[in-house]
């Protein structure tokens, strides 16, 4: 199956109060692993910024003077997501932004008539209840890195988002690009902003004492004892 995971920032937090999408994010797995195919696109959306929102993503009105505008890029959009399962980290926002951009443009498509969308807050929440599900308590809870999350991006948080939803739905650990036919696929990114995947630092392995090694193999005594010989590990 095509996942993209995918992220969006924008110039506040209402499409009918006229906000626009500024940034767009999303990273392609297939086969439950990262393939390096990606899309990255900053927008200009001809409107003023919230100072809130700006204060989440860092993103001024001066720097998207020169991107390109939504209608620009819309159509190779559309074609990157096409007939792919979207993972979206609180769906029906970045679905409604993008279904008004399509909208104001003309289209009659809209997001759910070409992607099937999975909203992994709400597989979060059905994991885990009463606890916060934001991606920085998820990062956390899933020992997942977002050392270089200080402010909210588009592509670093979809591509955070793919490490914590493989974990969380299926215990994948090994996150690295596909190895197969990799070089074509990282050619096939769309976008002239696109930035290349950070790799990920290998976990930490940290070793025993001898102290604590003593203490392990008296415990296993003992509860060899107990049993009665019948201990199953390590023998």
């Amino acid at each position: 199956m095509r996942q993209i995971v995918l992220d969006t920032e924008t110039t506040g937090l209402e499409p009918r109060a006229g906000h626009r999408i500024i940034e767009i994010g999303a990273v392609e797995i297939e086969k439950r692993r990262l393939t390096g195919r990606h899309y990255h696109q900053y927008i200009n959306p001809e409107r003023e910024i919230d100072e809130g929102a700006q204060e989440v993503h860092g993103i001024s009105l001066e720097s998207l003077q020169d991107k390109p505008l939504f209608a620009d890029i819309a159509e190779e959009f559309v074609e990157f997501v096409r007939g792919a399962e979207l993972v979206i980290h609180n769906a029906p926002f970045d679905v409604g932004f993008l279904d008004n951009e399509l909208a104001l443009l003309g289209h009659s498509v809209r997001i759910n008539d070409i992607c099937s969308v999975v909203d992994s807050l709400v597989l979060a929440r059905q994991k885990h209840p009463g606890q916060k599900n934001n991606l920085d308590a998820l990062c956390k809870r899933y020992d997942v890195d977002n050392s270089q999350r200080d402010l909210h991006g588009a592509l670093l948080d979809a591509e955070i988002l793919a490490d914590v939803y493989l974990v969380m739905t299926g215990g994948q650990t090994r996150l690295s690009l596909s190895a197969e036919g990799d070089s074509e696929q990282r050619g096939a990114a769309v976008s002239s902003d696109h930035i290349k995947l950070k790799g990920r630092r290998p976990g930490r392995v940290i070793a025993a004492t001898d102290a604590e090694l003593q203490a392990h193999e008296a415990r296993l005594a003992a509860i060899r004892k107990m049993s009665g010989g019948r201990l199953v590990w390590p023998d």
